[in-house]
């Protein structure tokens, strides 16, 4: 093969390599948010199995984080990527980090369930369940048009979920003050209602880590940082 032919193919392979960084986000992703639907499904149903599922099912999202990480310091050591690669490799690495965690808060909403059964606690009243289910599926809204955005890019999607986590900080003071009010007119026990606000809380962290992502593919497609420009 002359030289020219090599290089065709190193590049290629190149190519191959951060096609295959991209797939990694994308797999994570998806996991990550059947995740996030399988916690939101066991609180609503109140589902103590369901919620020892997601738990095991950790393993999973742990394992292709792993994985990630050692692709990605594969590919830099192997190709010393500059410019708009290295963007891609920086988008990579930070979303496999924000996907890990969101995985961490699905196995914490999860494990909160579990704490009640398992402590005799009462089940949460059908308006607290309720007020969680729609907590809970304004953050997998937007984490899945987050994750969208690594499948088709649109600026215009990527704002819309920069600004979406404004949404949910002002839902869960709302919820928080639903919980403070239950308690002082004795309608739950303390315990349900701090299981409820730590649930609530897993769930606005989960939409900031999908504003993050965002964010990233922002920086990936566009070079923008907006950590740089915002006040």
């Amino acid at each position: 093969m002359n030289d020219d032919g090599l290089k065709g193919h190193t590049f290629l392979r190149y190519d191959g390599e951060l096609s295959h960084l991209h797939l990694m986000v994308s797999e994570m992703g998806g996991l990550v948010l059947d995740q996030l639907v399988a916690a939101l499904d066991a609180v609503s149903r109140q589902d103590a199995e369901a919620a020892q599922k997601v738990m095991g099912n950790d393993i999973f999202v742990d394992r292709l984080e792993v994985l990630g990480d050692a692709e990605i310091i594969r590919v830099i050591s192997q190709n010393a990527p500059m410019a708009s690669d290295l963007r891609l490799i920086i988008t990579v690495s930070k979303s496999i980090s924000d996907l890990e965690k969101i995985g961490d808060e699905a196995v914490r909403i999860a494990g909160i369930l579990l704490d009640m059964k398992q402590a005799g606690m009462d089940g949460m009243s059908s308006d607290l369940a309720l007020a969680l289910k729609e907590v809970g599926q304004l953050a997998l809204a937007n984490l899945r048009a987050a994750l969208e955005l690594f499948e088709v890019w649109s600026e215009d999607q990527a704002l819309s979920v920069i600004e979406g986590h404004r949404q949910m900080d002002g839902q869960f003071q709302r919820e928080l003050q639903r919980a403070l009010t239950s308690i002082m007119e004795n309608k739950i026990k303390v315990e349900v209602a701090v299981s409820f606000v730590l649930i609530a809380k897993s769930f606005d962290r989960i939409t900031h880590h999908a504003l993050n992502l965002a964010e990233y593919a922002l920086f990936e497609m566009e070079g923008v940082d907006l950590r740089l420009i915002q006040p």
